[in-house]
């Protein structure tokens, strides 16, 4: 038996090797057939070269085709947290937009740890992904600028970065804050906090925050407009969290102004329902209740949660189709894309 028809046995996938045998012909000539070389074939040796194939359930690898050509046809999407359920919306969406155009989408989970980006970039070269899509952890280091160096397209997404040239996906941080306020007030809640994680330079958690704090602004001189305060949560920090809410309930007593809770994502959700729990309230009785971002156990707490939904899917569709236009040879000046929340009412609010 021949080497590579010991290959094909071991691997169960026939070669480039095995064709060329079992048409008799070299595998140069199979490669020609391949490439749609055909007016370099006589019809006689291009009929053997197709009905080997066909014999033999020989299929070109996608990724040594792609190489040959300079391109792996992998796109790479580095996220932050993938414990978050944004970023896992967010992976769906663009992994339905790759498949559609011919691409694999690699998942790199940074962990909420910087210096991982640095080794996401490196990965660009060392296994040759045509671009990245990136949901920045660290915005201090100028890492695109080692991506443009490469050669390599980055799309940022959910976190922006200035001076960055780079097409940049979003929700509208500023209306989906200014739509969940407009809800709690519609609603009689009048005593607002606002639960964060940690801004730390994270682009979309300070936009919600300053909105936030200009709506409060701009409401403080009228007898019937809002009122509000900003914290933010962290894991060590739940025992104090709880001591919040109860002051917030206090005070919005004192004032007569039912007390509401606003979070700025499914992390910080998740805090205020557990100390909600452990204090023995439910949302919507004892607080009120909207955040943003939707999830699937989101109708399943309390009265079930209202949320601002973000367009999760479409994020990932629309950063993906970027990343592929620019592959494909798009390139034009970068573009900020930012898609609208939208509001899911149910009983806590």
């Amino acid at each position: 038996m021949s080497a590579h028809r010991s290959d094909r046995a071991v691997s169960g996938r026939a070669t480039i090797a095995d064709v060329a045998l079992q048409a008799g012909v070299s595998k140069a000539t199979v490669s020609r057939y391949l490439n749609n070389r055909h007016e370099l074939l006589t019809p006689d040796i291009s009929e053997r070269v197709r009905q080997a194939i066909e014999t033999l359930g020989y299929r070109p690898s996608p990724m040594a085709q792609a190489l040959k050509h300079g391109r792996s046809r992998l796109i790479g999407l580095a996220v932050a947290d993938i414990t978050n359920p944004f970023s896992v919306a967010v992976l769906q969406g663009a992994e339905k937009a790759c498949q559609e155009a011919g691409y694999l989408l690699v998942l790199f989970n940074l962990g909420n740890e910087p210096g991982r980006e640095r080794d996401a970039l490196q990965t660009l070269t060392d296994y040759q992904i045509d671009g990245l899509i990136l949901n920045r952890v660290d915005t201090r280091e100028q890492l695109w600028q080692s991506a443009a160096e490469y050669g390599k397209p980055i799309v940022l997404v959910d976190r922006a970065q200035e001076g960055v040239d780079a097409d940049f996906v979003s929700v509208d941080n500023a209306a989906a804050v200014t739509l969940a306020l407009e809800h709690l007030q519609a609603r009689g809640w009048g005593e607002v906090l606002l639960v964060s994680e940690p801004c730390n330079g994270v682009s979309s958690r300070a936009a919600r925050r300053d909105t936030f704090v200009s709506a409060m602004a701009a409401q403080a001189g009228r007898p019937q407009g809002l009122r509000g305060s900003f914290w933010e949560s962290t894991p060590d920090n739940q025992e104090q969290l709880m001591q919040r809410l109860q002051l917030l309930r206090a005070h919005a007593e004192q004032t007569r102004r039912r007390p509401a809770v606003l979070t700025g994502n499914a992390v910080a959700t998740l805090r205020i329902a557990s100390a909600a729990q452990a204090l023995g309230w439910t949302l919507g009785r004892e607080l009120g209740f909207i955040g943003i971002d939707e999830t699937e156990w989101a109708p399943l707490i309390g009265p079930g949660l209202s949320t601002i939904a973000q367009p999760t899917d479409a994020l990932g569709r629309t950063a993906a189709c970027c990343l592929i236009e620019r592959l494909q040879g798009w390139s034009g000046p970068a573009r900020r894309i930012e898609l609208p929340g939208r509001l899911q009412m149910r009983g806590s609010s």
